[in-house]
């Protein structure tokens, strides 16, 4: 199950993916955590220290190598180079799984504990200093795009993406690339408005959508959001004196989370786990086609000096029981 945490900045979405991600793996489920946000935290929430967050590979920085091992045989893909962040699979493509060991895995990703359970988490990487005036953060991101769109995922297994903040989602087609989206919102009037925002630019492309409140202190705050969000509104979460002692690097075990928390988190595991029933693989795979057809007509062309539509193949639906070829 591909799972999307959406939200403004400063919402609360990377401690509630974080908490999230926590409760998967103490149920021993299998567990890919992917930091998609331009500010890099998700690797302190899930307990890292600053040297160890700081020493997560940066995804962007391996795309050469992601593209070529994604690209394997498939004869519409002459070369990596020609390859950009909405390229989708085809026969001869090679495909990631969330249980398996591959190269893009080995360079990428590290293992993190806990609480005895472990999780591969991977990144990014941060906006530095020599990307300002030069580049956007959205072409970081694009390796992760590229992840998702070869990825095969089964009900039992997860990828949670902690997504940059606001509508930034939307500057790509990978805000279709999940099963559930959970979108963290404050009782505010911005924390609503971007739930509307998203809702309106989600509503076109079937995305399923859920509000999470979060900071939820009094009744009132509850009834406004009742208001504004109608039945969108799943769970609220409230004030968590376990997260505090996180934020402090102090962190209890998980099981000591507060049991209205962990009900809340029980909540969305179940929510998540009920989108399996509307998968529908041929609109996924539709769907990552009009996104590649509309990048390379507006950049990836000219870009690529190559005619990108090309790389489509027509006949391959990407789905849980699609071979991966073997690495040569």
């Amino acid at each position: 199950m591909k799972i999307a945490f959406v939200g403004k900045g400063g919402s609360g979405k990377t401690t509630l993916s974080s908490l999230f991600i926590r409760h998967l793996a103490a149920s021993r489920i299998p567990v890919i955590a992917v930091d998609a946000d331009i500010n890099q935290h998700l690797g302190a929430a899930l307990g890292l220290d600053e040297t160890q967050a700081a020493a997560l590979p940066a995804m962007g920085a391996h795309l050469p190598l992601i593209k070529d091992y994604l690209r394997g045989g498939n004869p519409r893909i002459p070369s990596a180079a020609s390859m950009i962040k909405t390229t989708p699979p085809g026969e001869g493509s090679r495909l990631l799984r969330v249980v398996e060991d591959n190269p893009v895995y080995d360079a990428c990703a590290r293992t993190v504990e806990l609480d005895g359970a472990t999780v591969r988490l991977m990144a990014t990487g941060p906006f530095t200093e020599s990307d300002l005036g030069v580049a956007c953060y959205h072409s970081k991101v694009g390796a992760v795009e590229l992840c998702l769109n070869h990825l095969v995922d089964g009900r039992t297994e997860y990828v949670v993406v902690d997504m940059t903040a606001g509508s930034d989602s939307f500057a790509s087609g990978m805000f279709t690339r999940f099963d559930m989206t959970f979108l963290v919102a404050e009782p505010t009037r911005k924390g609503v408005a971007v739930y509307r925002q998203y809702k309106e630019y989600a509503r076109d492309f079937g995305v399923s959508l859920k509000v999470v409140g979060n900071k939820v202190q009094s009744p009132d705050d509850l009834a406004y959001l009742r208001d504004e969000v109608g039945d969108d509104l799943l769970v609220t979460v409230g004030h968590s004196e376990w997260v505090r002692a996180m934020e402090k690097g102090r962190p209890a075990r998980f099981a000591y989370l507060e049991q209205a928390n962990r009900r809340a988190l029980e909540v969305l595991h179940d929510t998540a786990d009920a989108a399996y029933g509307r998968r529908d693989w041929e609109r996924y795979t539709r769907q990552m086609v009009h996104f590649h057809l509309k990048n390379a007509e507006s950049w990836g062309n000219a870009k690529t000096g190559v005619d990108l539509a090309a790389q489509v193949d027509p006949a391959f639906v990407l789905h849980e029981g699609t071979a991966t070829p073997q690495p040569a």
